[in-house]
C-alpha cells in the first residue's frame, strides 16, 4: 500500500512537472493515433523500470525478512504516517512565521530597504517564493522532524488561538488588520484540523458512537476494523488522490503547479500549500489505515503480541 501510494504520487510529479507521457498517451502512440518524441518514450520506459525495480526488491525484502511480524510491519507503517506529520506541522509551523513576516514587511513598505529592491520584487512572484522560501523550510522541517519526536498539535493549536487573539487585539484596540493576519489563522487552523487526522486515528480519539461495536469481542472488533479499513478507509484515500490529481487542471494539483495564491494581493503566498494539506491528510491517513489494517489481521491470526488495537479501536 505504501510503496503504490509513494508511486502514484512520483508518477504525478513526472506527467505534470517532467512532461512524461501518461497512460493514455502512450496508448495513442502504439494505437497510432499520436506519435510521441524518443525522449518521452524513454521517460516513460524509465519510469517503468524503475516500478519494477521496487515492487523486485519489495519482494526480495519480505522473502528475506519471514520472521517479521505484522504487529512489526505495522508500527512501521505508524512510525512512517507520525514522521509525515511531523514534517507538515513543522512546515506549517515555520511557513507561517516567514510568510506572514515576509506580507508584513511588504505591507508596510519594510521590505525592499531591508532587502533590496531586487529581492523584493522576486518575494513579490508567488514562485520565486514558494521555489526559495517555502521550499527550503520544508527541507528544514525534514530535518527537525527527523530529530524530534513530538507531533505538537497542542503548540499549534495554542499558536492558532494566540494569532486570533493578535486580530482582535490590533483590529478593535489599535484599528489595524491586515489580510495576512486571518490568512495566518486559516493556515494554521487547517494544518491542525487535516495533519492530527492520522495521530487521532491511531489514538483512539476520534469521535464514535457505539451502538453494537462496544459489546463485541476483540476479535471481532479486529474483522470490523479490517473491513473497514478496506472498504471505507484506503478508499477514501485514494478517492481524494485520484480524482485531486488526476489531472493537471485537478483541484489539487492546478494550485500547486501554478502557485496558486489568494484574492487579496498583499495577503500570505500559501493558498497552493493549503491545497498539499489535502495530500498530507491522504498519504497519512492512508499509511495509517495501513498500520491499522496490518494490527487487526494480527489478531485475528492471533499472532503473539498482537494488541495494538487497545489503545485506539476504530
Amino acid at each position: 500500500m505504501s510503496v503504490s501510494v509513494l508511486l502514484f504520487l512520483f508518477s504525478r510529479y513526472l506527467i505534470f512537472w517532467l512532461d512524461v507521457p501518461n497512460v493514455d498517451a502512450l496508448i495513442g502512440h502504439f494505437r497510432g493515433d499520436a506519435t510521441l518524441p524518443t525522449s518521452a518514450l524513454l521517460k516513460s520506459a524509465g519510469f517503468v523500470l524503475l516500478c519494477i525495480v521496487v515492487l523486485v526488491r519489495l519482494q526480495q525484502k519480505i522473502t528475506k525478512t519471514p520472521d517479521t511480524t505484522l504487529q512489526q510491519d505495522s508500527a512501521k507503517y505508524a512510525s512512517w504516517a507520525a514522521y509525515l506529520v511531523r514534517v507538515a506541522f513543522w512546515s506549517v509551523f515555520l511557513i507561517g512565521l516567514v510568510d506572514a513576516t515576509i506580507s508584513f514587511l511588504r505591507i508596510e513598505k519594510l521590505l525592499t530597504p531591508l532587502v533590496g529592491e531586487s529581492l523584493s520584487q522576486s518575494l513579490e512572484q508567488s514562485s520565486w517564493r514558494g521555489t526559495f522560501v517555502h521550499y527550503p523550510l520544508v527541507a528544514l522541517s525534514m530535518l527537525i522532524a527527523w530529530f524530534s519526536r513530538s507531533l505538537g498539535f497542542i503548540w499549534l493549536a495554542l499558536l492558532v488561538v494566540i494569532a486570533e487573539f493578535g486580530i482582535v487585539l490590533s483590529s478593535f484596540i489599535f484599528s489595524y488588520e491586515q489580510a495576512f493576519m486571518g490568512d495566518l489563522v486559516r493556515f494554521w487552523y487547517a494544518g491542525l484540523f487535516l495533519f492530527a487526522s492520522a495521530y487521532t486515528l491511531v489514538e483512539g480519539g476520534h469521535v464514535r458512537v457505539d451502538i453494537l461495536y462496544a459489546g463485541f469481542s476483540r476479535r471481532t472488533k479486529a474483522w470490523i476494523n479490517s473491513f473497514g479499513c478496506l472498504l471505507l478507509g484506503l478508499p477514501l484515500c485514494w478517492t481524494i488522490l485520484w480524482l485531486g490529481m488526476d489531472t493537471k487542471q485537478g483541484s489539487l494539483i492546478s494550485p500547486i503547479f501554478n502557485f496558486e495564491l489568494s484574492q487579496s494581493g498583499y495577503g500570505m503566498y500559501v493558498k497552493y500549500l493549503m491545497a498539499s494539506f489535502l495530500v498530507v491528510f491522504a498519504v497519512s491517513m492512508a499509511f495509517q489505515f495501513a498500520s491499522y489494517l496490518l494490527a487487526s489481521i494480527a489478531i485475528i491470526s492471533n499472532e503473539s503480541g498482537s494488541d495494538a488495537l487497545e489503545g485506539g479501536e476504530a
